[in-house]
């Protein structure tokens, strides 16, 4: 399994688009990965918008990210509150800095606009933060799944398949 010894960083939040938190994560784990469910609390339950419940395996606060090789971000309306945490900005930030893949979905992009890395990039999102993306300094493109470096984004659940795809030939390739 081409990815039996990597660890990814899934964040979680209440609200969370359910398809955008949980596909990744079992496209993952497929291919051998450890996919951990990181929220604001250890052990949490945390519900998405249409109700599919997980519960998180570690606190925001509980992990190194240097421990990691990539993280994932869901959209929904998790990345409004998931952006609020300094550890979670601090995880970004390290990913960013490392080169580690960075996956990122629908608003998820919120996330990455407040670690303050999206200046000069590609990417793509749901197109209802288009203009935050491009405020932020990213040149935003309307395609399903844009890969731009170590950042993998995406626009909006049908997209979920490239997305996958293009994330787990990334990390394989680390």
């Amino acid at each position: 399994m081409r990815l039996s010894n990597k660890k990814v960083i899934s964040l979680v939040h209440h609200e969370f688009e359910d398809l955008e938190l949980t596909y990744p994560y079992y496209r993952l784990i497929e291919e051998g990965a450890t996919v951990h469910y990181v929220g604001e609390k250890a052990g949490e339950k945390y519900v998405g918008k249409y109700g599919v419940p997980v519960v998180s395996d570690y606190a925001y606060g509980d992990i190194d990210p240097a421990d990691y090789d990539a993280i994932l971000v869901p959209g929904g309306w998790a990345p409004d509150k998931i952006r609020r945490f300094p550890e979670v900005i601090n995880m970004v930030k390290h990913m960013e800095e490392n080169k580690k893949p960075i996956g990122q979905i629908c608003h998820a992009g919120w996330v990455l606009i407040s670690a303050r890395i999206l200046e000069g990039k590609k990417v793509t999102s749901t197109p209802g933060i288009r203009d935050d993306m491009e405020n932020a300094g990213a040149t935003w493109i309307d395609e399903p799944v844009v890969v731009d470096g170590h950042l993998v984004s995406a626009r909006r659940p049908p997209d979920l398949p490239p997305y996958g795809k293009a994330f787990a030939d990334l990390l394989a390739s680390q």
